[in-house]
């Protein structure tokens, strides 16, 4: 049994993102031409004829999903923002049809007539723009889930009737026993019968070193067998593993997390209503009190305030400001997929923080070496020499500590000692590379200065390695996975904004105490030996208390978290899956970054909240206007060519405002 996914979903949705890309360049690609005849030829010959074959496209068929949306929630009596969109721009759309056509309708009674045909396609393409980068950023977590599912091996090698038997994946049964040659993916969760390894477990744990496994011991699917052959019995398989319950979470995550709304679609089914009730308001007003041309300007001035109801620069306030955001946040490499985190951002309360490559560095580095031999060319060849055998994150530590300068390395062979190190044989003598285990098997012994120093340096959470010969201790070698100098002050600075700060390590408590210690976070907010499931589980807690959270990350072992966090980041460094999910990649690794993210969000939702403002303004002011209002007093009525001028300067003033954001500093 394999893990499963709709992969008709997945190509829905991806035809659909294709559909919605192709509508949104195209109805922009035709409104650049109508614009401009809109703007500097109105006066040629046909130019009516020709906004009007530019913006059916646009308007029928790039914009249809607006009218065919508005049109169901008619019939259910209710409205969306949809609604909104296809009321206005349909509305300058048909006048403008009608006032091409027939002109007399409007000229034998005194009146000119005018079209909206700009109006109505440059609203329905900017919606459509916002709509994409929406569907786009949800698009990433159908991709993220593929690549999920990519990590099962398509086949598996079985243990049947005494027989080494190769078949699908899919066939696997649970009681099975499955041989893992070295280099080999695990193909489901079971445990150990026969045989020991190292198993790169790093996308369950996030730790970089691989862990020991002999029998009894629990493998998972998708891990990677680093040394040996072993057998296993197979205890879960499908959706039922840990891959499995990863693939789950994102996906229940995805499902269950609420669609962020705009500001504007909040107030777009009273917004409606409203604008109905005055259109007709309007009419019957001038119906009723203009005994000469009542029927004609009421017509005219409720046609004007459905008009100027029109979400030009409603619809542009978030996609615009949004835009900018993105941009802005991409020149600091911040590098941000839709609006929901730069929407959630200024409001977090709790950040969650993955300890193993988003706090500290993920690699493993020589901190300091305590040589007790004097430490000669020779010696730190035979010491490079027997490393370079191995591939094992610790051997490249010392390698790159010891660098190229230390590679006249003398003729030897080498060779894994099981569980415990390498071995260097040369013509003149043996050396050892590898854990405490090696001074118990030579009868090595050290003195009281170097079991001090070895226990100070576990004590930090270090790994030791030992260097040694046939008869003595040769060298103490500390590694460590260092903290980032950045990420002290980037949480310092978190701390100082009043957010909550919490760490998920699969590392032991210890460990993890020690880098909380380190970074100051305190210990009780630090949860470690985390599995997937349990960091998922967390974050959720948080948020069920009433927290909004922000996860960051960098491996597969994060990747349910992210999908569960309000706000999701992942480190440029990471797992490629880990970015896919989340909704925040900050490229350089640098947690002082999120710190900027955040500031981002608050200038971004200021810069919404100023356009809204000026859109709603404009809608406040402009709508009685067109309905009339000034005419008793003064007698003024709304030109309908002065209409057209407000509606293009307040989106104008709402796009020049989004761009301001691009220079304002972070």
């Amino acid at each position: 049994m394999e893990i499963k996914n709709s992969r008709d979903t997945l190509g829905s949705r991806e035809n659909y993102l294709g559909v919605l890309r192709r509508d949104c360049i195209l109805s922009l690609i035709f409104c650049v031409p109508l614009i401009v005849i809109a703007l500097f030829f109105r006066a040629i010959p046909y130019a009516n004829y020709y906004m009007w074959a530019l913006a059916t496209p646009v308007v029928l068929f790039f914009g249809r999903q607006f009218f065919i949306v508005a049109w169901k929630h008619a019939l259910r009596f209710s409205a969306n923002a949809d609604t909104l969109v296809a009321l206005s721009t349909g509305t300058a759309y048909m006048v403008s049809i009608f006032n091409t056509l027939l002109p007399s309708f409007w000229t034998d009674r005194g009146m000119q007539p005018h079209v909206y045909f700009g109006v109505s396609a440059i609203v329905v393409a900017f919606v459509l723009l916002g709509r994409y980068l929406e569907e786009r950023a949800k698009s990433n977590t159908a991709i993220a889930i593929q690549k999920l599912i990519g990590l099962q091996p398509q086949v598996v090698t079985v243990v049947r009737s005494g027989q080494a038997v190769v078949i699908p994946v899919r066939q696997i049964e649970v009681g099975d026993e499955v041989m893992v040659k070295p280099g080999e993916r695990i193909p489901a969760d079971g445990k150990i019968v026969r045989g020991s390894s190292f198993i790169n477990e790093s996308m369950i744990s996030g730790e970089p070193l691989p862990v020991e496994k002999g029998e009894g011991k629990k493998v998972y699917a998708g891990t990677v067998n680093e040394a040996n052959t072993f057998y296993y019995i197979v205890s879960a398989t499908g959706k039922n593993t840990l891959l499995g319950n990863v693939v789950g979470m994102i996906q229940d995550a995805e499902r269950g997390k609420r669609t962020v709304q705009k500001m504007a679609d909040k107030v777009s089914r009273i917004f409606i209503v409203v604008i109905g009730f005055v259109a007709i308001f309007t009419f019957l007003m001038w119906f009723w009190l203009s005994a000469e041309d009542g029927f004609m300007q009421g017509l005219l001035s409720s046609i004007m305030v459905l008009i100027m109801a029109c979400p030009c620069a409603l619809g542009l306030a978030a996609p615009t400001a949004i835009m900018a955001g993105i941009d802005r946040g991409a020149a600091h490499g911040i590098l941000i997929k839709g609006s929901e985190a730069l929407e959630n951002a200024d409001k977090l309360t709790a950040v969650v923080l993955d300890k193993t490559g988003t706090i500290t560095e993920g690699v493993s580095r020589v901190v300091r070496i305590k040589w007790i031999a004097h430490p000669t060319p020779e010696l730190k060849g035979i010491l490079y020499g027997i490393e370079s055998y191995s591939e094992h994150p610790l051997s490249q530590a010392v390698k790159v500590y010891l660098n190229d300068d230390y590679r006249i390395k003398p003729e030897m062979k080498v060779s894994s000692l099981s569980g415990r190190g390498l071995v260097g044989e040369t013509d003149s003598a043996n050396y050892y590379v590898g854990t405490m285990k090696l001074l118990e098997e030579q009868n090595v012994a050290f003195t009281e200065e170097e079991s001090d120093w070895i226990h100070n340096e576990t004590g930090n959470g270090n790994t030791v390695v030992l260097f040694v010969s046939q008869s003595s201790l040769l060298a103490i070698i500390s590694i460590a996975d260092k903290v980032k100098p950045t990420s002290i002050e980037a949480i310092a600075r978190m701390k100082g904004s009043g957010m909550s700060l919490y760490m998920l390590t699969g590392d032991s408590k210890r460990s993890g105490d020690l880098t909380a210690r380190q970074v100051g976070i305190p210990v009780d907010h630090v949860n470690a030996g985390a599995l997937p499931a349990a960091k998922a589980s967390f974050v959720s807690e948080l948020k069920d208390s009433g927290e909004v959270v922000a996860m960051t990350g960098d491996g597969i072992n994060d990747c349910g978290a992210l999908a569960m966090a309000d706000v999701s980041i992942a480190m440029g460094q990471g797992s490629d899956i880990a970015m896919e999910v989340a909704q925040v990649t900050i490229a350089s690794s640098d947690l002082n970054l999120l710190c900027k993210t955040i500031d981002l969000s608050k200038l971004t939702n200021k810069t919404i909240r100023q356009n809204l403002f000026w859109a709603f303004i404009f809608n406040v002011i402009g709508i009685p206007v067109a309905a009339g209002a000034l005419y008793p007093a003064y007698g003024v009525l709304l030109n309908p060519v002065m209409a057209g001028v407000v509606i293009a300067l307040s989106s104008a003033g709402v796009v020049v405002n989004s761009l301001l954001l691009r220079f304002r500093e972070i």
